[in-house]
C-alpha cells in the first residue's frame, strides 16, 4: 500500500509550506481556468507538458484541503473526475500528458483524491457528502470502464477506497448513506479486479486487515453480505450444475459479479471474499476494532452497534448455509435509491432474506418445520400458514456503555404487508423487549425441503462451523466477564441466528451420511446450553433451537438420544405455558408451539422402541447430577406433556398434530403391552399426574434394528422364507388381552377427547373433525376396559351431533353438515366394533334417538312431551344427514356384530344352480319393491328334499346397505319344539262308517228368528229398501241366476229323503298334503303389506306404492340388476404401494424392485404382511388366506411384493363399514394397469357364494373375513369411491433425500382408474426407516383440503414397526372419506345403492292394476 495512503494523512501539497492565504489564492487561481475548459469538446487543454500537470496538481491537491462550503474544493474534484475519465474514453480537454500516460497520473489522482476523505469540521455537511459520493462514482465508473488499466492502477484503486472506507467509518461521522456507498463502490471494485486483474496475496491481506476495524459499522457487514451471496449463487450453478436449486439474489446484486469471470476465479474470490471480515464472532470481544475510537461518543456508538451488527453477519452466514442446503428463496422487496447519484441504496440483502426461509419478514429465526399437505386456504395466495420472525432494529442511539438494560436489545416484528414496527413495553427484568404486536405477521408459504444434492454436513461445518460454533457459544460481553444478563440480552440474537442454522445443518443430514464426531459433540453441547430452562434462559435462543430442531430425532444423529431429557424439558417448558409471555415480543406463541409440538409428535415413539437403554443428559455435568435411569422413565412425563398441551393448545393445527400424537401414543403402548414388552403399570402411568423435575439420566445404550424383542426375552429373527405361526408374527397385531396401563390411558385420552368435543372445540370444524377420526380410531384399539367408558364415548358423539343439527339455520353450511355426516360415521365406527354397547337399553335408545333426528329433524321425545309419528315433519338438517343417520339405522340393525353379513350375497344364477347368467333365471323369481329402497327376488321353489314337505320361501334381498340372501320356511311348530324337520301329515286308517251308527237329528236351519212374521210392522222397518226397489238391471240378472243356482241345490239336497233310501257314501279321508303353495304371497301376507294401502300410490307424482311390483321381462333387467350387484356395500378404498430403492430417478427402477425379494428389504416384506390379507382376483372365498399361515408365504414366494400388482392377487383389509385394497404395481403388469375403463377385460368367473345361506345364524362371534375382488376392474377402476381425480400412493423409500426425485408423473400412467390423475390430486405417503427401528413419515397431500391436517400419520411423525401398519391404515380410510365429504361427485357406497334401486324402479315396475296385481300371485312366475 502506498505510504501516502497507509499513512493517514493523505499526500501533502508544496503550498502547505506557505501561509493558508498564499497557499488558497494559488489553488483558485489555478483551477478557475482549468475549470473552464471542462465539457467543451473544442476546448484544448492549456496544460501542456509534465512539469505543468505535476505543478497544477500540487495546486489541486492543495484545493482539496479547503473549507468544502467554498467553490474550490467543487472545482478541484470537477477537475480531477474529468481526468481519470483517460483511462475510459479520452477527450481533448484532458491535457495531453495525461493522455499518454493515463495509468501513472490515475495513481497520483487517487493519492490526492484521499485528501478529501480525510477527518475535517465540516464533514457532516451536505456539501461535503456530496463532493464525496461525486469522487466514489467516478472510481466507480473507473472501475467498470476502465479497460486499459495496468496491475498497479488496480491495486492503487483498492487501496484508494480501502483507506476512504477505513476513514469515513472509523471515524464515525459521516452519513449511513455514504457509509453504505463507499463500501458498496469497493466492493463491486474489489469483485472486478477478481476478474480482470486479481489483487495479490499482500493485497487481500491489506483488505482483511482493513475491514477488521469497518466492522463496527452496519454498512461493512450488509455489502460484504450482498457480495457473498452474489458470489455464492454464481459458485453454486458452476459447482452443482443447474439440476440444484437456483440460489436466486436480486438483479443488482447479481450484476455485481463480472460476467467475464472465469470458472477458476469464482472458487478463489469466494472464499476469500467470506473470510474478508475475519470471524464475526470478533465483534463480541474488546479488542474487536481495528482502530481506537477518536472519542468516548464513537466508542458508545459503536458498542450500542456491535450486537446488531454481529446479528447481521451471523444472518448473512445463515444465508449461505441455506444456499448450500439447496433452500431457494426469493425477495422481490424494491431497494432504495441515493439522492443526487442514480446508484441504488439496497437495503441489507440479508434484511430481505428473511430467516424463517420465506420472503415474509426479517427475522434471525427459520422456520424449520416440514411442509405439510393441509393449510387453510386463502383466496388468490399460496396457503395460510402463520409464522412469525425476530428482527432487529437500527441501531440503538448513543448511549453510555454499558447501556441501560432497557435500551440493549429492542425486537421489532415487520410485516410484508404493513412493514411497522410494533410499540415496545416492559417484560421480565433480564429480558427487555418490545411487547407482541397487535396482529403478527404472516408467512406466504412453508420453507421448502432441502435438495438431495445438498453438501455433506461435515463440508458445511468445515467451511461455516468455526464461526457457528464459537457464536452459539458467546459467553462474554465486553460490559462485564460476570454480567451474564448482559450477555443474554446483547448478543441473543446473533446467538440465536447461530444455533438456529447448526440445527438446520444437522437435520439435513442425509441417509447414511456419517458426521465427525468433534462436530456432533460440539454440536450437543450447544444445544445442552440452549436448552437449559432456568430462571437464565435466553428465550430468542431456545424459540431458535426449538423451531430449527423438529426433525432432530428423526435424522438417525449417533447419540442424539442423550438430549431427551434436555429437550423434553424445553418442549414441556413451551407447551404447558398458556402465555408465553417472554417469546411474544419476538415470535408467534403459534409458531413456537406448532415446533414444540412436532419435536412431542417425534419423541413419543423413544421409549417404547427397540433402543434398550441409553445415556441420557439433562445439561448438568457434576457427578451428583447424573441418576440412573431408562427411556421407559420418561414415558409418564411425554404422557403429562401431551394432555397438558391438549389442554392449553388453541391453534386449529397444533391441536390436530396432537391429536395424531394421542392415537400414535395409544396404539403403541397398546400393541407393545399385548406384546409382554412393557413394564409394569405403575412404573409408567401412575405418574402421569405429578410434577415432573429435572428429568433423570440412563445407563448404556444398545440398538438392535434388525431384531425385536419377544416374551420371555427371545429376538425374533428378521424375514425368512419358512412358515411360522401366530409366534412369527413380526408385525402385532393387537389381537390379545391388554394390561390396565394403556387402559388407563385410552381411559385418559377418551375423556378429554370427549369432554373437548363437547366443549372447547364443537366450533372449529377442523379440529372436531380430525378428534372424531382419532376417536375413531382409538375405538379399534384393543384395550380392557369397562363398558361405562365406551359408553360414555357413544353419549359425548351423540352429544355432540344433537348440539350441531340444534344449530341456528342461519350457521347451517355444508362443511357442518359435513362434520355431522362424519359424527355419524364416528357412530358407526364404535357401533360396530363394540356391539355389546346396543345390549344396554339406554345406549340403544340413545343412539335410535339420534337416528331419528337426523332423519326427520327432530326427536319424538322433547322433554315432556311426546309426538307420533305421524304429527312430526319430516324436515332434516340436509339431505346427507338424513342418508349418514340412515346408514348409522343400518349399522344398528345388521353390521353390528355381524361381521360378514349372514346370509352371503347370492345371485340368481347361483341359487336355481344355472352355469352362467342369463335372462331364463330370472324368470323363475318374482320381484317385488318395498318401501322404494328394497329390491325382493323371491324364488318359490324348494333348495332341498327336506324343504318340500313345509312351504319354503328363497328370498335375495337387495338394498342400500348391501345384499342378503335368506332362506324362511313355514313351520307348525316352534323352532325349541321341533326335533329335527317337521314330520309329513300322513292321514290316519279310519274304519268304514255304518249306515246305523249314531242317531239322526233332523235339524231345520233358519235364516231368521221364529215368529218374525208376527210382529207388526213398523215406520223404521220401512226405512231399509227391499232388494228388488234398488237393485238395477245388471244386477237383477245376476240375483236371478243365483237363485236358480239356490233352486237346484234345493233339490239335490232333497232327493235321499224322496227317494227314501241312502246313498254309498264312501269313508271320508283328508286330503294329501299339498307341495305347491304360493309362498310370495304368504310372505308378503305374513309382514302385513297385502293390504289396500300399500298397493296405492301417495298420490305424489311420479312416486311409487310402498309395494310394487318389477316386471322382469323388460330388456336391461338383468344387466342393471347385475350393475347393482357390483356396487360396493361398504366404503372401498384403495391406495398404491411402491418400493424406491437409494439413488433411483425413474419409473422403471421403481417398479422393477417388487419383482424380486432380493430387491427390497426384508422389513417391506413384514409391512406388506401387516397391510392386509392377499385376495385371488376373480374369485370369493371364505376369508381369503390365512395371515399366520404359510399360504401368505406360499403366495408371495419369491417375489418382493410384485406378486400383489392386481393381476392374480391384491392385499386387501376389510372391516364391517371399510374395505382397502393395496396393489403393488410391478413392472410385468404396467400395461394392464394403464388400461382405460373401456378396455378393462370383462369378469373372469361368476362369484361364488361366501356362506351357504340355508346355514342357521349362529351365535358365536364370526371372524373377519376378506372380500375377494370381483376383478381387475373392480380395483383398477371402481375400488376407490373417491373418484378417479384423486389417489393415494405409499412410497417405501430406502434413502429420504430421493424423496424430491420420485417420478411421480411418469407412474401415474401406471396405476390410472379411468383419467389421468393431476400430480396436485395425488397423496403421497413416504415411510423412510431408520436404524433405531422407526419410521419416519413424509405425508405429500395436496392443498385443498378445507378441514387441516390429515390424521394420525402427519408430516414429520415419526411411528413403531408395531403401530405403523395400523395408522397407515387409518390414514387411508380418513383421507378417502374427507374426499368423500368434500366431493359431490362421490356419494358414499349406501347413497350410491340407493340411487341404483331408485333408477331400476323407475324403469321396471309393473303397471298393472290390483286385480292383476292379486291374481298374478296365485300364478306361476
Amino acid at each position: 500500500m502506498d505510504q501516502s495512503l497507509s499513512s493517514g494523512r493523505g499526500y501533502v501539497s508544496v503550498l502547505s509550506c506557505f501561509p493558508p492565504s498564499v497557499g488558497r489564492d494559488v489553488a483558485v487561481a489555478v483551477v478557475k481556468p482549468l475549470r473552464v475548459g471542462l465539457g467543451n469538446p473544442g476546448t484544448r487543454s492549456l496544460l501542456r507538458t509534465d512539469r505543468q500537470v505535476r505543478w497544477a496538481m500540487e495546486a489541486l491537491c492543495y484545493g482539496l484541503t479547503l473549507p468544502a462550503d467554498g467553490d474550490t474544493v467543487q472545482l478541484c474534484v470537477d477537475v480531477y473526475t474529468d481526468w481519470l475519465t483517460a483511462l475510459v474514453s479520452p477527450r481533448d480537454s484532458i491535457p495531453l500528458p495525461i493522455g499518454r500516460e493515463p495509468n501513472l497520473y490515475a495513481q497520483k489522482i487517487l493519492r490526492h483524491l484521499y485528501t478529501l476523505f480525510l477527518s475535517r469540521s465540516d464533514q457532516v455537511s451536505p456539501v461535503y457528502t456530496a463532493l464525496c459520493q461525486q469522487v466514489l462514482c467516478a472510481v466507480q465508473s473507473l472501475a467498470r470502464d476502465g479497460a486499459v488499466m495496468s496491475r498497479d492502477t488496480w491495486e492503487t484503486l483498492l487501496n484508494f477506497l480501502l483507506c476512504v472506507n477505513h476513514a469515513m467509518l472509523a471515524t464515525g461521522d459521516v452519513s449511513e448513506q455514504l457509509s453504505r456507498l463507499s463500501m458498496a463502490v469497493l466492493f463491486e471494485a474489489w469483485l472486478l479486479s477478481c476478474a480482470r486483474c486479481f489483487p495479490s496475496r499482500s493485497l487481500w491481506r491489506a483488505g482483511r486487515l482493513a475491514l477488521s476495524g469497518c466492522r463496527r459499522r452496519p454498512a461493512a457487514v450488509e455489502q460484504w453480505s450482498r457480495a457473498v451471496a452474489a458470489l455464492t449463487s454464481r459458485l453454486l450453478l458452476q459447482s452443482f450444475g443447474p439440476a440444484f436449486p437456483r440460489f436466486e439474489v436480486p438483479d443488482e446484486d447479481a450484476a455485481l459479479i463480472p460476467e467475464d469471470m472465469d470458472e477458476r476465479g469464482v472458487p478463489q474470490t469466494w472464499f476469500r471474499f467470506l473470510h474478508l471480515l475475519s470471524n464475526p464472532v470478533d465483534l463480541s470481544g474488546p479488542g474487536v476494532v481495528g482502530s481506537t475510537p477518536s472519542s468516548p461518543e464513537d466508542s458508545s456508538r459503536g458498542d450500542g452497534q456491535l450486537p446488531n451488527i454481529f446479528f447481521k453477519a451471523m444472518r448473512g452466514v445463515s444465508v449461505l448455509v441455506d444456499a448450500f442446503l439447496g433452500v431457494t428463496v426469493i425477495n422481490k422487496e424494491p431497494t432504495e435509491q441515493l439522492p443526487n447519484t442514480g446508484l441504488p441504496l439496497r437495503i441489507p440483502f440479508r434484511d430481505r432474506l428473511p430467516s424463517l426461509g420465506v420472503a415474509v419478514t426479517r427475522s434471525p429465526f427459520r422456520d424449520r418445520l416440514p411442509p405439510y399437505g393441509f393449510s387453510r386456504p386463502r383466496s388468490g395466495s399460496a396457503p395460510h400458514i402463520p409464522v412469525n420472525a425476530l428482527s432487529l432494529p437500527s441501531a440503538p442511539p448513543p448511549c453510555p456503555s454499558p447501556p441501560p438494560p432497557n435500551t440493549r436489545l429492542k425486537a421489532v416484528i415487520v410485516s410484508k404487508a404493513t412493514s411497522r414496527p410494533t410499540a415496545a413495553s416492559p417484560s421480565p427484568p433480564h429480558w427487555r423487549v418490545s411487547p407482541p404486536p397487535s396482529q403478527p405477521p404472516l408467512c406466504s408459504s412453508p420453507r421448502p425441503s432441502p435438495s438431495p444434492l445438498r453438501c455433506n454436513v461435515d463440508s458445511l461445518l468445515h467451511l461455516f462451523g468455526g464461526w457457528l460454533f464459537d457464536a452459539a457459544l458467546i459467553n462474554r460481553d465486553s460490559a462485564g466477564p460476570g454480567d451474564v444478563t448482559v450477555t443474554s440480552a446483547r448478543w441473543a440474537a446473533g446467538r440465536a441466528e447461530a444455533c438456529g442454522t447448526l440445527c438446520r445443518i444437522f437435520t439435513c443430514k442425509k441417509t447414511a451420511e456419517d458426521i465427525l464426531s468433534v462436530y456432533l459433540s460440539r454440536f450437543y453441547l450447544v444445544l445442552l446450553r440452549a436448552l437449559r430452562v432456568s430462571e437464565q434462559v435466553c428465550p430468542p435462543v431456545l424459540a431458535s433451537v426449538l423451531l430449527n430442531s423438529t426433525a432432530l430425532f428423526c435424522c438417525d444423529l449417533r447419540g442424539v438420544h442423550l438430549l431427551l431429557p434436555s429437550v423434553t424439558a424445553a418442549v414441556e417448558k413451551v407447551l404447558l405455558d398458556r402465555e408465553l409471555l417472554r417469546f411474544r415480543s419476538f415470535l408467534s406463541p403459534v409458531d413456537l408451539r406448532r415446533a414444540a409440538v412436532r419435536l412431542l409428535l417425534t419423541m413419543l415413539p423413544l421409549p417404547f422402541g427397540s433402543v434398550q437403554s441409553e445415556v441420557l443428559l439433562d445439561g448438568r455435568f457434576t457427578g451428583d447430577d447424573v441418576t440412573g435411569g431408562s427411556f421407559l422413565s420418561l414415558k409418564p412425563r411425554l404422557i403429562a406433556v401431551l394432555i397438558g398441551a391438549l389442554q392449553t393448545e388453541t391453534d386449529t393445527s397444533n391441536t390436530q398434530i396432537l391429536l395424531a400424537s394421542m392415537l400414535h401414543l395409544v396404539q403403541d403402548s397398546s400393541l407393545l403391552e399385548a406384546s409382554g414388552l412393557q413394564v409394569s403399570p405403575h412404573e409408567t402411568l401412575s405418574s402421569t399426574s405429578r410434577t415432573h423435575g429435572e428429568s433423570s439420566v440412563s445407563m448404556s445404550t444398545s440398538f438392535n434394528p434388525d431384531s425385536e424383542s419377544q416374551p420371555g426375552g427371545a429376538s425374533r429373527p428378521r424375514w425368512a422364507g419358512g412358515a411360522g405361526g401366530a409366534g412369527a408374527n413380526r408385525w402385532t397385531r393387537g389381537t390379545a388381552v391388554q394390561s390396565d396401563a394403556a387402559g388407563v390411558l385410552w381411559v385418559q385420552f377418551v375423556r378429554l377427547l370427549t369432554q373437548r368435543l363437547t366443549s372447547q372445540w364443537r366450533n372449529d370444524s377442523a379440529v372436531c373433525l380430525s378428534a372424531l377420526e382419532v376417536l375413531g380410531g382409538l375405538a379399534k384399539v384393543e384395550v380392557s376396559v369397562e363398558v361405562c367408558e365406551r359408553r360414555r364415548a357413544v353419549s359425548a358423539v351423540c352429544c355432540y351431533i344433537v348440539f350441531q343439527c340444534r344449530r341456528p339455520p342461519p350457521l347451517h353450511s355444508r362443511d357442518l353438515h359435513s362434520i355431522i355426516v362424519a359424527a355419524f360415521y364416528c357412530l358407526n365406527v364404535w357401533l360396530s366394533q363394540h356391539p355389546a354397547l346396543l345390549d344396554q337399553q339406554d345406549c340403544l335408545l340413545e343412539v335410535l334417538e339420534i337416528v331419528e333426528l337426523g332423519i326427520s329433524g327432530s326427536k319424538s321425545r322433547q322433554e315432556q312431551e311426546v309426538r307420533c309419528k305421524e304429527e312430526k315433519e319430516l324436515n332434516p338438517a340436509s339431505l346427507r344427514v338424513k342418508e349418514a343417520a340412515e346408514a348409522t339405522l343400518s349399522c344398528v340393525m345388521q353390521v353390528s356384530g355381524v361381521f360378514p353379513s349372514p346370509g352371503g350375497q347370492l345371485s340368481e344364477d347361483a341359487l336355481i344352480g344355472c352355469p352362467a347368467s342369463s335372462d331364463s333365471s330370472l324368470k323363475k323369481f318374482r320381484y317385488f319393491v318395498v318401501d322404494r329402497s328394497v329390491i325382493l327376488a323371491m324364488l318359490e321353489q324348494p333348495q332341498g328334499p327336506e324343504q318340500a314337505a313345509c312351504p319354503s320361501l328363497t328370498v335375495r334381498i337387495r338394498g342400500p346397505s348391501g345384499g342378503h340372501t335368506w332362506t324362511l320356511q313355514l313351520h307348525l311348530q316352534p323352532r325349541e319344539g321341533r326335533a329335527g324337520t317337521q314330520p309329513t301329515l300322513i292321514p290316519e286308517q279310519r274304519v268304514a262308517a255304518q249306515e246305523d251308527a249314531g242317531i239322526r237329528c233332523g235339524v231345520k236351519h233358519l235364516l231368521s228368528p221364529e215368529h218374525t212374521d208376527r210382529v207388526a210392522s213398523v215406520k223404521a222397518d220401512l226405512s231399509i229398501p227391499t232388494l228388488r226397489e234398488t237393485v238395477t238391471e245388471e244386477v237383477q240378472q245376476q240375483l236371478e241366476r243365483l237363485q236358480a243356482a239356490l233352486t237346484r241345490q234345493r233339490q239335490v239336497e232333497a232327493r235321499p229323503q224322496v227317494s227314501r233310501r241312502s246313498d254309498v257314501s264312501k269313508p271320508c279321508r283328508p286330503p294329501s298334503p299339498i307341495t305347491k303353495f304360493q309362498t310370495a304371497r304368504l310372505f308378503l301376507s305374513h309382514l302385513g303389506l297385502l293390504t289396500p294401502e300399500t298397493l296405492k300410490s301417495p298420490g305424489t307424482g311420479g312416486v311409487p306404492a310402498p309395494l310394487v311390483s318389477l316386471d322382469s321381462s323388460l330388456p336391461g333387467f338383468s344387466e342393471d340388476l347385475r350393475r347393482l350387484d357390483q356396487l360396493p356395500s361398504r366404503n372401498c378404498d384403495s391406495a398404491f404401494i411402491f418400493y424406491m430403492r437409494a439413488g433411483q430417478r425413474t419409473a422403471a427402477e421403481v417398479l422393477g424392485n417388487v419383482e424380486s425379494s432380493c430387491s427390497v428389504q426384508s422389513h417391506f416384506l413384514d409391512f406388506l404382511w401387516s397391510l392386509g390379507r392377499p385376495v385371488e382376483v376373480g374369485r370369493r372365498r371364505g376369508g381369503g388366506f390365512n395371515a399366520n399361515s404359510s399360504e401368505f408365504m406360499a403366495v408371495l414366494g419369491d417375489s418382493g411384493g410384485g406378486v400383489f400388482n392386481g393381476e392374480r392377487f391384491v392385499l386387501m383389509h376389510t372391516d364391517a363399514l371399510t374395505e382397502i385394497t393395496f396393489i403393488v404395481p410391478s413392472s410385468s403388469f404396467t400395461a394392464d394397469l394403464s388400461k382405460s375403463q373401456e378396455e378393462a377385460e370383462p369378469l373372469t368367473g361368476a362369484p361364488s357364494n361366501r356362506q351357504s345361506p340355508f346355514e342357521p345364524n349362529k351365535e358365536s362371534t364370526p371372524q373377519p373375513t376378506s372380500p375377494t375382488v370381483e376383478d381387475t376392474k373392480s380395483f383398477r377402476f371402481e375400488s376407490s369411491s373417491i373418484g378417479s381425480e384423486s389417489k393415494l400412493l405409499i412410497v417405501w423409500v430406502e434413502r429420504f433425500e430421493d424423496i424430491e426425485s420420485f417420478p411421480l408423473s411418469d407412474l401415474l400412467s401406471g396405476t390410472k382408474t379411468g383419467t389421468p390423475p393431476s400430480a396436485s390430486s395425488v397423496q403421497l405417503i413416504f415411510v423412510h426407516p431408520l436404524n433405531t427401528g422407526l419410521y419416519r413419515i413424509r405425508f405429500q397431500a395436496n392443498a385443498t383440503s378445507k378441514f387441516g391436517l390429515f390424521v394420525p400419520l402427519v408430516n414429520g411423525s415419526l411411528v413403531s414397526r408395531r403401530s405403523l401398519a395400523f395408522l397407515l391404515r387409518e390414514t387411508v380410510i380418513n383421507c378417502c372419506h374427507r374426499r368423500r365429504l368434500e366431493s359431490d361427485s362421490a356419494p358414499p357406497a349406501h347413497v350410491r345403492r340407493k340411487h341404483t334401486i331408485n333408477d331400476i324402479i323407475l324403469r321396471y315396475r309393473s303397471r298393472c292394476s290390483e286385480p292383476a296385481f292379486y291374481a298374478a300371485l296365485f300364478q306361476e312366475p
